[in-house]
């Protein structure tokens, strides 16, 4: 029989998990966080993400939902909606993705057929597993070509681009990228698409949150379709979701029951749910609606300034100290470090980083000729460390631990040296004070 104080007495019994989470946040707390895609969640996204509203089920959109008691929900949502449109400027927005994986698939399904040709950006060069790859469902279910980087200045090159789609004659260009440190140029990028008659999208899952503040080309007055993730420099739970800067007719000849042509946004709706998804997680939507929210205001403006400025004084400082960075320098929150002329592979930085508590990926590097489980590179990011509170300073005394262990891979004394030290530092910069975004000058 049902008690719920004996349901209560099995949940907090349950030491496994929360001693594992503990042991999680103790990790964060003393490590240098670089991984590029990760970044620390403020309070009140992570209390919205545990919220009670992962008890509702609620299938369909706001007002029109399949299941009832949504009144409360649909205003959640509602307002995640209206404040993604005034963050970035948008006509329209879907914010029920799980995933910026489940926004790219359902962008794809509503406006492609099985065997339609796509152009993307390689992945082996700087892109996305979800522009193409043929592992992915993109690269299985649609035919995928590719765009890369000049091999002299690690930069794509919008002729090359230009000839690309010429040739292929793609029904849709994919720009954006998982490792790119350059701008985009949209206006020549829809021009392009223009030429050959394809339909132009913007992938901007890094990108996003310096996007939103003005500090990188707006994709919104030249790309048909924007998607994006909510947890890198957004700083919201993980999430996707789809955006539009302007509605439109669809040009696949879609039509309603009295034979009107059905405008994108119907399309789209319709290939998230019930074309990719069941039912949205509101109480992500909530987590969600949050970080739109803290993203419009000054604290956020500074950080993703400081967000820009972090990563390119780490990038400068690498070069300073002879290591190759791929295309120079950066524009946004990342950038590739070539380690093959130290004859590092980036499987092994990662590793011996790792024991130091910093955590980056390895990553391959444009026209690489090792594996992806091995690689030639390093990929690094400053959105989790400036959300700590790191500032330019700081970035020199990383590149020094970095290259410290880099020189002494083998030395587990020189190792330990650097994590005690690591450790030690980032007591300076709590958790708990994530919430206090006003960052000390740099």
């Amino acid at each position: 029989m049902f008690n719920k104080e004996n349901q209560d007495q099995m949940i907090t019994k349950d030491l496994s998990v929360f001693s594992l989470i503990a042991a999680e946040k103790d990790r964060q707390q003393k490590g240098i966080e670089l991984i590029a895609s990760e970044n620390f969640v403020s309070s009140q996204v992570a209390a919205a993400a545990g919220s009670v509203l992962t008890n509702k089920y609620a299938e369909g959109l706001p007002g029109k939902r399949y299941y009832r008691g949504c009144h409360v929900v649909d205003a959640i949502e509602s307002l995640a909606i209206e404040r993604a449109k005034a963050l970035f400027g948008a006509a329209w927005v879907n914010v029920q993705p799980h995933s910026g994986s489940q926004a790219n698939a359902a962008l794809m399904m509503a406006v492609l057929q099985p065997g339609d040709k796509i152009l993307g950006f390689h992945l082996a060069h700087g892109g996305h597993l979800t522009h193409g790859s043929p592992v992915s469902f993109s690269g299985k279910l649609y035919n995928a070509c590719f765009y890369g980087v000049n091999r002299d200045t690690g930069r794509i090159d919008w002729e090359e681009v230009a000839q690309k789609a010429s040739l292929e004659k793609p029904r849709l260009i994919i720009c954006g990228a998982s490792a790119y440190s350059r701008d985009w140029d949209y206006v020549r990028l829809r021009a392009i698409a223009d030429e050959v008659g394809a339909l132009l999208w913007a992938d901007i899952a890094h990108p996003c949150g310096l996007i939103s503040q003005g500090l990188l080309n707006n994709p919104f007055p030249y790309c048909h379709f924007v998607t994006t993730t909510t947890h890198k420099t957004l700083r919201g739970p993980r999430g996707g979701m789809i955006l539009m800067g302007k509605d439109f007719e669809n040009p696949l000849g879609k039509t309603n029951a009295k034979g009107m042509l059905q405008p994108m946004s119907v399309l789209l709706d319709a290939a998230v749910f019930p074309g990719t998804q069941g039912g949205p997680l509101e109480h992500i939507i909530a987590a969600k609606a949050i970080a739109f929210h803290e993203a419009m205001t000054s604290d956020y403006k500074a950080y993703v300034l400081q967000v820009q400025q972090n990563a390119q004084v780490l990038a400068q400082g690498f070069m300073d100290q002879g290591y190759k960075v791929v295309s120079d320098g950066t524009d946004n929150h990342l950038f590739l470090l070539d380690l093959s002329p130290k004859n590092i592979t980036g499987n092994q930085a990662d590793i011996v980083l790792e024991q130091a508590d910093i955590t980056v990926n390895k990553n391959l590097i444009p026209f690489d000729t090792t594996s992806p489980f091995v690689t030639s590179g390093i990929r690094l990011g400053t959105a989790a460390v400036t959300t700590r509170g790191l500032v330019a300073a700081d970035m020199l005394l990383i590149v020094e631990w970095i290259d410290h262990l880099l020189k002494h891979m083998d030395d587990p004394m020189q190792i330990q040296a650097v994590k005690e030290a690591v450790n030690k530092y980032m007591r300076k910069f709590p958790l708990s004070q994530v919430d206090n975004h006003n960052l000390p000058p740099s």
